[in-house]
C-alpha cells in the first residue's frame, strides 16, 4: 500500500467493518426486500441490492442477530450513491438515524 493511500485511509473517523451478511431493506413505499451488507462504519453502509434506488432516497434497515446478548441493528439511511455492480447494485448509505 503505497504512503498516500495508508494516509487517506486513517483519515476516516470511523473503521469500516467487512461484513457479508443478509439484511432487511424497507422503502418509502413499506416493500421489504432482502439485500447483503458489505461493510458498515459508525456513519454508513454498503449494501448490495437487486433493485436500482436514487440519490436521496430513504431506507430503514434491520440487521438480525443470533445472539440474545444483542438486539438487531435497526436503522433508517439515505441513499448516497447507487452503482451497477454484477446482477444488481451497491449502495453507499448514510446512517440517518439509529432506532436500536
Amino acid at each position: 500500500m503505497s504512503e498516500f493511500m495508508k494516509n487517506y485511509s486513517e483519515k476516516r473517523d470511523f473503521h469500516r467493518m467487512t461484513m457479508n451478511l443478509e439484511i432487511e431493506l424497507t422503502d418509502s413505499n413499506g416493500v421489504t426486500f432482502p439485500g447483503i451488507c458489505k461493510d458498515l462504519s459508525g456513519t454508513g453502509m454498503q449494501l448490495f441490492v437487486e433493485r436500482a434506488f436514487s440519490e436521496g432516497d430513504e431506507i430503514n434497515t434491520l440487521l438480525p442477530t443470533t445472539s440474545e446478548q444483542f438486539p438487531p441493528f435497526e436503522t433508517v439511511c439515505r441513499v448516497l450513491r447507487c452503482e451497477p455492480d454484477g446482477d444488481g447494485f451497491l449502495l453507499g448509505m448514510e446512517i440517518v438515524e439509529i432506532k436500536r
